[in-house]
């Protein structure tokens, strides 16, 4: 449900005496050390209140742009027709301003950073936003790092997310729709679509899913997604975050939405596919015939980071005769020294690495990458030295760790490295069947999955001829000529037939 103001205000008119008015305020914001009440008198001595709480508006704004021109406008004040006037001669310049009647709304504005002017004879108020809370400068995204494409990203300020959007989309076909979230929170939450190009089920299965969530707080868009997720205890993301601009506004062209949510530089896209995780923005802004060999480099290494532990301990524990018998004496030499099956090796190497990554990431920048990279290397550079672990587990999990840097998508590769470790248990235990067994059951969860209403392996399954032309391939602009079928909407067509260049055409 969206979360409205406390429910003992709501439905309070604001009264004509400002006394009653600043009685009923104070009741409100009882033991709030942080609220100003700021009462004055205009040079038409009509009596004012100012409410607002400290740190978040700019007072020197306040002082020099709303409390001065009052003075400048005396022979205005001394009526409350003439006092509106003056309100709005004062105010419009300085920031946007909105009348509030009741006292609910009074409240709401004062939580939202507002200054409300309250003035006496008056049965209604002026909220002025006169922001002045220090916001984050938008920089490059520390987790979506790029070598051609946009700088910018997303900061905690809804209105600059908002913004960064229609800077890049100046349509008013581009919809933002906001309601607010956290009955103590109360949160804002933006969402953000083409319109005429998302599918109107979509839109009604996201307001809906939004509107039905009752919470105490919303922090972070993690809670957002966690609650609207179709299937939230799978571990593959089936809600693409991004702190990009250029990815959501890609994502809004093919007829997905987007939820941005205030104090969150993460805005979620939705829906997401299996295929999306592996994709990164650097496809589309690269020409097709270098973003595609990349493309298959990426999947290639994508499958290794999830089988190949499994894969070596299975040929070394059940099936030798896979192995050529080089290669196995190799192997049968290195593993003489260690006391400990294959399997036991590849966990604890395994465990060791995840620890050593998450370790990393916990230091400071310039600690975290030394600990993880020296770390690695000098406890597998001991341990094979003192004989408990075989040389080859470590150039398998060093592979194996190297391997799933390669997903774009840090949410996404977080499923691989947990499914990691069940497949390993199986390879160990049943061996080739027992891998194959994980593999299948792999399958047929992601078959099953489904992200509004999308099957999560579209388009390979169901098949469509139109959508693989940008899955295991990035075709060319020029051949992209539909949106994909599943978010978009009767607006289907992308780019006209016609578009593919030719060498002899010529500018005249």
């Amino acid at each position: 449900m969206v979360s409205g103001p406390d429910p003992d205000v709501t439905g309070i008119p604001l009264e004509p005496n400002i006394s009653k008015n600043e009685r009923m305020l104070k009741s409100v914001f009882e033991a709030c050390s942080d609220v100003v009440i700021h009462s004055a008198s205009t040079p038409g001595q009509i009596d004012m209140l100012a409410i607002y709480i400290a740190g978040l508006p700019d007072t020197k704004h306040l002082d020099e742009l709303i409390f001065n021109q009052f003075a400048s406008r005396s022979r205005d004040l001394d009526k409350p027709d003439g006092m509106e006037r003056a309100v709005q001669a004062s105010f419009i310049p300085v920031s946007m301003t909105k009348k509030v009647a009741f006292l609910s709304e009074a409240v709401d504005s004062i939580l939202r950073g507002d200054v409300v002017f309250l003035f006496d004879g008056v049965d209604y108020g002026h909220a002025v936003s006169v922001q002045g809370t220090e916001r984050r400068a938008i920089e490059e995204p520390a987790s979506e790092p790029v070598i051609r494409g946009p700088r910018e990203g997303f900061v905690e300020c809804l209105q600059i997310n908002t913004g960064l959007l229609r800077v890049r989309l100046r349509s008013a076909s581009l919809k933002i729709e906001t309601l607010s979230i956290g009955t103590l929170s109360q949160t804002e939450i933006a969402i953000a679509y083409i319109k005429d190009i998302a599918k109107d089920e979509l839109l009604h299965d996201v307001r809906h899913r939004l509107r039905r969530i009752r919470i105490d707080g919303v922090l972070e868009s993690g809670y957002i997604e966690e609650l609207i997720t179709d299937t939230p205890y799978s571990p593959f993301p089936q809600i693409q975050n991004t702190e990009r601009p250029d990815v959501v506004i890609g994502s809004l062209l093919e007829g997905k939405v987007a939820v941005i949510t205030d104090g969150s530089p993460i805005a979620l896209v939705l829906p997401m596919t299996f295929w999306t995780g592996l994709q990164a923005s650097e496809d589309y802004y690269e020409r097709s015939i270098t973003a595609t060999p990349i493309r298959w480099l990426r999947i290639l290494f994508t499958s290794v980071s999830l089988f190949l532990p499994s894969l070596y301990v299975s040929l070394v524990s059940y099936d030798h005769p896979a192995l050529p018998t080089s290669l196995l004496l190799s192997i049968a030499s290195s593993q003489r020294m260690s006391p400990f099956p294959a399997i036991i090796e590849t966990l604890l190497m395994e465990i060791t690495f995840e620890a050593l990554r998450e370790a990393g990431l916990r230091l400071p920048k310039g600690v975290g990458s030394a600990v993880t990279i020296v770390g690695g290397i000098v406890i597998g550079q001991a341990a094979v030295q003192a004989g408990f672990i075989s040389a080859p587990v470590v150039i398998v999990v060093a592979t194996t760790g190297i391997a799933s840097f390669i997903i774009p998508r840090y949410n996404f590769g977080l499923a691989f490295r947990l499914l990691r470790f069940p497949l390993l248990l199986l390879a160990g235990f049943m061996g080739f069947f027992g891998l194959m067994i994980g593999i299948i059951g792999i399958l047929i969860h992601l078959a099953s999955l489904r992200s509004f209403g999308t099957p999560y392996l579209y388009p390979l399954a169901p098949l469509s001829m139109d959508g693989l032309k940008d899955v295991f391939i990035r075709k060319a602009w020029f051949g992209m000529n539909l949106r994909p079928r599943t978010a978009a909407e009767q607006n289907g067509l992308r780019i006209p037939p016609g578009q593919r260049p030719d060498s002899g055409d010529r500018g005249d």
